[in-house]
């Protein structure tokens, strides 16, 4: 199994930038990709970015030109840079490791946007 940690969340204004890390460990090999998911109040987890052990990325619809997912092998780590930062992207962000068996989430890290 994959153990996640996330850090870097915080409370910025709008229109700031952040910048998201996940660190992995254990069965780091397994892992064909690593993203970020977010869930605000009242609502349910929703897909922000992934990126494949391929380099490959996606994003949702709602971040495309803001946010960017990179990742360091030599850290096990995976990167969300957030900018141009709107109250809308209040949430709690998750860092998700799937493999072909597993599916690993992390503690969450908050993200609060002032407006």
């Amino acid at each position: 199994q994959v153990q996640l940690v996330e850090s870097g969340g915080g409370l910025v204004q709008a229109g700031g930038s952040l910048r998201l890390s996940c660190v992995a460990s254990g069965r780091i090999g397994s892992i064909v990709s690593l993203g970020w998911y977010r869930q605000a109040p009242g609502k349910q987890r929703e897909f922000v970015a992934v990126v494949t052990s391929g380099g490959g990325t996606n994003y949702a619809d709602s971040v495309k030109g803001r946010f960017t997912i990179s990742r360091s092998n030599a850290k096990n780590t995976v990167y969300l840079q957030m900018t141009s930062l709107e109250p809308e992207d209040t949430a709690v962000y998750y860092c998700n490791a799937r493999s072909f068996t597993d599916n690993s989430w992390g503690q969450g890290t908050q993200v609060t946007v002032s407006s």
